[in-house]
């Protein structure tokens, strides 16, 4: 079974191995696209880099709806080439690729006209079950269905009498996207790639016109160093634009950001057994089943100030609740709201006939020899993305460089999960965990629990739960910082767990306990267990008072209140 240490002493191996030689490709961005171009130049035997600026998935890629889905609006649009191809793209993750990390999950499309509506939309998803069996890969899941208005209430309770005449339930499927990419980072590092952290590309080496290589700022340890590659991929999202700017070179497009936010609501306050999918006047809000809570989202805003903490404001949480509560028998209010939390789309402006625009939904450039770029897309096509990022740079290689191969590479934690999880009832016992804890751990890491375990093994109190947070043992905190490359008290417990999110709190009660259990891994003293709690609880409380502004403008101030954490 493959699988990769990312810890401290493994980080500053692979940043002094890329400084001491020429890479074939190094990826700059590990968001989910970044991470997946690294792996697919890596199991294509390339020498491969991966610098990341701050924490892997930091960006949109930690901030989504959490849906691996073919885009069923898209039907509308009839885009059918795109909805095929995220549809193969979700059945390779379901059955080949993640089964550990990607599960089915089902929605309730509610009806509010008689007769032409339910043919109209049951169409459109007879169409999508239908396309997602011609991809080769729609087996395993369950196909739609018709209801009545009784038995939709049956299902979804929470549901006013009068909100529908009936509706369609259909099933498309979901992931914890932040761990997904650290997945994604130790699956590429398996197979040879070095990768880094929290160190960030503050400029690019030039030979005349041609891109050879970065200059890279260690933002842990300090000091800057030069990493040759002969071909870089620029991956980096939102922040595309001021990437190239380091070049001088804008390039044939330009991404400007949306925003979008989510509100996180415990379980028990809607009542239903199904997520929802709404329309609104503008696109369509999703309400997504999250473990012991429910996601509510999206927003779709243009958004122009700070990229690295888009602020919620007042506004953006009612329009949700609004939405929401107008097919509610029993509406939210903002007591109800555990966590909220905003990311960042990443929208394509084109600005040249030259641009190579591979789909609707991604574009890959190649603005000067040396460097690519990848901007784009959505999450449930990151392979795709990736696979075209790679194939644009072998380009500029120059040898014969084999094909993608990433279809047929599961990733790490996939190998033997589903035997694992056919034990889990034995693994219990012999753990001493209850089964619902097994589950749990195995759906976040699969076929690599032991690893985990091995905390547990060699110290029972590392199964006990994290104080302030029961969903997460103490054991899954280390190993968050002893293999999944976590540096940070914020890495923990807003990415490698949902604990930000998930509690009322949003994690202050649980970050002393966590800091102190990370210490010893990562050579913190008591000042810098202190600097860290301080530094987390500034943030929670600065996006607190972001989410009481009433508009963009006073809430990006807002959430500007709170530095981010500086090096060790």
């Amino acid at each position: 079974m493959r699988t990769a240490t990312l810890g401290p002493a493994e980080r500053g191996e692979a940043l002094a191995r890329m400084a001491e030689r020429e890479l074939d490709i190094l990826v700059v961005g590990a968001g989910v696209v970044g991470a997946g171009t690294a792996l697919d130049a890596a199991t294509r035997g390339l020498a491969t880099g991966l610098v990341e600026a701050r924490d892997w998935a930091a960006g949109t890629s930690s901030r989504s709806s959490k849906l691996i889905h073919g885009g069923l609006r898209y039907l509308e649009m009839l885009d059918f080439a795109l909805v095929r191809e995220a549809l193969k793209e979700r059945g390779l993750l379901l059955q080949r690729l993640a089964p550990h990390l990607v599960r089915p999950v089902p929605f309730l499309y509610p009806l509010q006209h008689r007769g032409w509506e339910r043919f109209y939309a049951g169409a459109g998803v007879a169409l999508y079950d239908t396309m997602s069996l011609s991809s080769g890969h729609g087996r395993g899941l369950p196909a739609h269905r018709h209801l009545s208005r009784r038995k939709s209430l049956r299902v979804a309770p929470c549901l006013r009498k009068d909100a529908l005449v009936g509706a369609l339930q259909y099933y498309d499927a979901q992931m914890d996207d932040a761990r997904y990419v650290t997945t994604l980072v130790r699956t590429a590092a398996a197979y040879g790639a070095d990768v880094a952290n929290r160190a960030r590309v503050v400029g690019f080496l030039r030979e005349g016109e041609r891109v050879v290589g970065a200059r890279v700022r260690d933002l842990e340890q300090g000091g800057e160093f030069e990493i040759r590659a002969r071909q870089i991929v620029n991956a980096t999202g939102v922040w595309t634009d001021d990437t190239q700017q380091l070049i001088a070179e804008r390039g044939q497009f330009h991404v400007r950001a949306s925003k979008g936010i989510h509100l996180v609501v415990p379980k028990d306050r809607i009542h239903s057994t199904t997520g929802l999918i709404l329309r609104t006047e503008k696109s369509v809000l999703f309400v997504i089943p999250w473990g012991r809570h429910w996601i509510i989202g999206t927003t779709d805003t243009d958004w122009d100030l700070d990229k690295a903490h888009p602020a919620a404001s007042s506004a953006d949480i009612d329009y949700l609740l609004e939405h929401v509560n107008s097919v509610l028998a029993v509406p939210l209010s903002r007591d109800d709201v555990q966590g909220v939390y905003a990311g960042l789309r990443p929208l394509l402006a084109g600005e040249s006939d030259a641009t190579s625009k591979l789909s609707r939904e991604h574009t890959v450039a190649h603005p000067v020899p040396g460097l690519v770029v990848v901007a784009g897309g959505k999450y449930t096509t990151y392979r795709v993305m990736a696979k075209d990022a790679v194939d644009e740079a072998v380009h500029g290689l120059a040898q014969r460089v084999a094909d993608c191969v990433t279809e047929d590479v599961p990733l790490v934690g996939a190998e033997g999960y589903k035997a694992l999880w056919n034990g889990r009832a034995q693994l219990a016992r012999r753990t001493g965990l209850h089964v619902a804890r097994v589950e749990h751990l195995l759906s976040r890491y699969g076929s690599l629990v032991d690893e985990v375990l091995s905390y547990v093994t060699a110290d029972p109190a590392m199964g006990e739960p994290l104080g302030g947070a029961e969903d997460y043992l103490r054991a899954e905190v280390v190993y968050a910082a002893s293999h999944e490359g976590a540096r940070h008290l914020d890495d923990v417990l807003t990415r490698r767990t949902r604990i930000s999110i998930e509690t009322f709190d949003r994690g202050t009660r649980s970050a002393r306990e966590a800091a102190e259990l990370i210490a010893p891994v990562l050579g913190w003293d008591a000042a810098q267990v202190d600097k860290e709690v301080e530094h987390y609880e500034k943030r929670v409380e600065a996006e607190r008072e972001s989410q009481r502004q009433p508009d963009d403008l006073t809430a990006d101030a807002a959430r500007l209140g709170a530095p981010d954490i500086q090096p060790v």
